[in-house]
Formats: C-alpha cells, structure tokens, sequence
C-alpha cells in the first residue's frame, strides 16, 4: 500500500511540474506578446510624432509661398488661367 502512495505523489508531482511549466511558457509567451505590442506603439508613436512635426514644416512652407506670392501681388498661374477662359454662349445672355 505505501508503494502504490508513493508511485501516485511522484505521479502527481509529474504532473504537476508539467503543468507549471506549460502555465510558465504560456505567461512567457504572453509577456513577449504585450512587450513587442508596446515597442511597436511607442515606435508608431514617435514615426505619427515625426510625420505630424513634417506637416507642420510643410503647413509653414505653404503659408511662407502664399505670404510672398501676396507681396509680389502677381496672380497665381491658375487664377490667371480663369480669368482668361472665354465665355460661352450661356455666358452671354
């Protein structure tokens, strides 16, 4: 009787150890998971930080072209091109 108690506690401490480092890789597993999640946030983080710093630049750019197209006062290549389109003949009546 006391060998078959002693075969089932080493049996049960088997089977215990394989399931602590199953639940352990699991843990592991899912740690690695949220890690790489949160570096690749902080990474798209700071590329949407650079890419929102670059639109301000070019918002800036265009604002600077505007300001010295009003200080050369010549219209724009396109404004030009309205104002010398023909009218039709809906146009005229």
């Amino acid at each position: 009787m006391d060998g078959s108690d002693a075969d089932d506690t080493k049996q049960s401490t088997a089977d215990m150890t394989v399931f602590v480092q199953n639940l352990l890789q699991q843990m592991q597993s899912r740690f690695q998971t949220m890690s790489d999640s949160i570096i690749s946030k902080n990474i798209l983080s700071i590329s949407l930080d650079e890419m929102g710093t670059r639109i301000d630049e070019l918002e800036q750019s265009i604002n600077d072209l505007k300001a010295e197209m009003g200080q050369e006062g010549t219209p724009s290549p396109s404004a030009a091109k309205a104002k010398e389109e023909p009218k039709t003949a809906d146009d005229s009546a």
